[in-house]
């Protein structure tokens, strides 16, 4: 392009452009819910046992939680998580962690990222896996994209 020639599109001010780097999340089919666990953690030693530690810890750091169904989740950027179902995006949890003293009330997706993300980390120094540190950081990079990324944060400080 020379200073004459203008670009052959130029959007309104008003117009928002689609950032490609942007980590997007994608709930999973009921019907791919089975391979979820093995398709994204197989190279995770002990994976089966993440799903029921997730449980617990939202369970510890949520009063109101008394179990539920859970929507699962896959980022384009390789990691995955999951979140309790909130189908009409309309829930709010009041999570409190008793190991650092921080309380935040966060949206069903938050929530089920935060306890993700302590979960995760667990395992990763229990196991001592490189492939969970991965799913771990996968996590954290869209955590600290997202709206309640500061109410994440103070949970999992």
């Amino acid at each position: 392009m020379t200073d004459n020639t203008l670009p052959l599109f130029t959007p309104a001010a008003d117009v928002q452009i689609a950032d490609p780097n942007r980590i997007i999340a994608t709930r999973v089919a009921d019907e791919d819910r089975l391979v979820f666990w093995p398709q994204h953690f197989e190279d995770v030693q002990q994976w089966i046992t993440l799903e029921p530690h997730i449980f617990a810890r939202m369970d510890r750091w949520c009063e109101d939680y008394h179990g539920g169904i859970w929507d699962f989740y896959s980022l384009s950027n390789g990691g995955a998580f999951i979140a309790p179902e909130d189908e009409d995006g309309e829930l709010c949890w009041s999570l409190f962690n008793d190991m650092n003293g921080n309380s935040a009330e966060l949206s069903s997706e938050a929530a089920g990222i935060a306890v993700c993300l302590m979960a995760y980390s667990h395992h990763a120094c229990r196991t001592e896996c490189d492939a969970m540190t991965e799913h771990y950081y996968h996590l954290r990079d869209y955590a600290l994209e997202h709206a309640e990324c500061n109410g994440i944060m103070q949970l999992i400080d």
